[in-house]
């Protein structure tokens, strides 16, 4: 009898304990800063992997925003019955209680110390994601995370929540006055380059995610048309991004040809002037649009754009200062050393440098890029410079 109690005992024991393994299901926060990553239950460090919750979908990018070399993890969540609505060039529109979520890691280095700071420089994923869980989980004992930003569609709109991961890699607590964190980047020769990463704050987030200065309203900057229409590995096998969703009862409206699409900066296989220009939109077109902060500059770097004066090419500077680095022309055709853009997206010095946030290196694959699209271009800007030489642009 006792030994029956015993097994009975341990028999509802274990069915605890097995459903304590299970995760709780997603949690929308319809007000209010949650203090831990967890309490939403979008993604969680778990088993080692960091893996996203039943109905949370990951996602990536064709062309990513660069981030100091930062490798992201990205997902999205509505709300069961949702949808969002699709749009050819802008954001879609998404659902309240959507939320998205971004988490920025590196790749532990393979020939360096695994001390807290370092991390390897490079773009090769393959060593990313948990083994059998396609590109559906990370896995932890490869990659060191860094943080987690949370995009949260609530009544009054968009809404960016920061949250930084703790050293034991368990969890992210909120961080929403920002944070740094000192890091080595390493090369495969060995070599380092410290700097610090900058976790911006609520703020800062709202900076870069306003892309209309008129409407004044956050929004997402990478779920787009031309971003997502590319396969994806899925758990459940690889497929175009665009049709997943649709499937999945994420986006209504999808049409079935003519969804615009901007090719990955480092395939080779596409034509060097659309990667460059693929490149040019991810990193500076939510603020060099007609609409953006930098509308005055009369730059449109979006990838639709077709008007090469509108990329900067002949095109003299509109403001004075010292971002130009004494060159006269935002993109002179064929001679990139001459170019202002050139200048600008090589440096790191605060007011000089763009992006001028989310960055603190150089991103020196995107640089060469665009250095090699400027050298194709033809023709030439003779008998073009500004009015006055001595005024010089501060923002390309």
């Amino acid at each position: 009898m006792k030994r029956a109690r015993l097994a009975a005992s341990l028999t509802a024991l274990a069915l605890l304990a097995g459903c304590a393994r299970v995760p709780q299901p997603v949690h929308f926060f319809a007000s209010g800063y949650p203090a831990r990553l967890s309490d939403w239950h979008i993604v969680e460090a778990r088993s080692g992997e960091l893996a996203p919750n039943a109905g949370v979908v990951p996602y990536d990018l064709a062309a990513p925003l660069f981030s100091d070399y930062a490798h992201k993890f990205r997902t999205v969540w509505m709300p069961a019955g949702t949808t969002a609505q699709y749009d050819p060039e802008g954001p879609f529109a998404f659902p309240v209680g959507t939320v998205l979520s971004k988490t920025f890691f590196y790749p532990l280095s393979a020939i360096a110390s695994r001390d807290a700071k370092s991390v390897a420089r490079t773009w090769d994923v393959a060593r990313d994601f948990a083994p059998g869980a396609a590109h559906g989980a990370l896995q932890l004992s490869n990659v060191r995370l860094i943080e987690t930003r949370l995009l949260v569609r609530r009544e009054h709109g968009w809404e960016a929540i920061p949250y930084v991961w703790d050293a034991n890699q368990k969890d992210a607590h909120l961080a929403r006055t920002g944070d740094a964190i000192p890091l080595d980047l390493v090369d495969t020769s060995g070599q380092r380059e410290a700097f610090p990463y900058v976790v911006p704050n609520a703020n800062q987030c709202a900076g870069c995610h306003v892309t209309n200065v008129q409407a004044k309203q956050v929004e997402p900057l990478g779920p787009r048309a031309r971003h997502l229409n590319h396969d994806y590995a899925y758990t459940t096998g690889t497929e175009n991004q665009l049709v997943h969703w649709a499937k999945a009862g994420l986006l209504t409206g999808l049409p079935s040809a003519g969804v615009p699409s901007d090719p990955a900066w480092n395939d080779a296989s596409a034509p060097v002037g659309a990667r460059a220009r693929a490149w040019l939109d991810i990193n500076c077109s939510h603020c060099h649009n007609p609409t953006g902060p930098a509308n005055t500059t009369a730059l449109d770097l979006r990838s639709a754009n077709t008007d090469a004066r509108l990329w900067g090419v002949c095109k003299p500077p509109v403001a004075a200062g010292r971002g130009t680095g004494d060159r006269l022309l935002d993109i002179v055709p064929g001679k990139p050393d001459e170019s202002i853009l050139m200048y600008r997206i090589t440096s790191n010095e605060a007011g000089v440098m763009m992006p001028e946030m989310g960055r603190n290196t150089t991103d020196r694959e995107g640089v060469e890029l665009i250095r090699a699209w400027i050298a194709s271009l033809p023709g030439n800007c003779a008998g073009l410079q500004p009015r006055n030489p001595q005024h010089r642009e501060t923002a390309p």
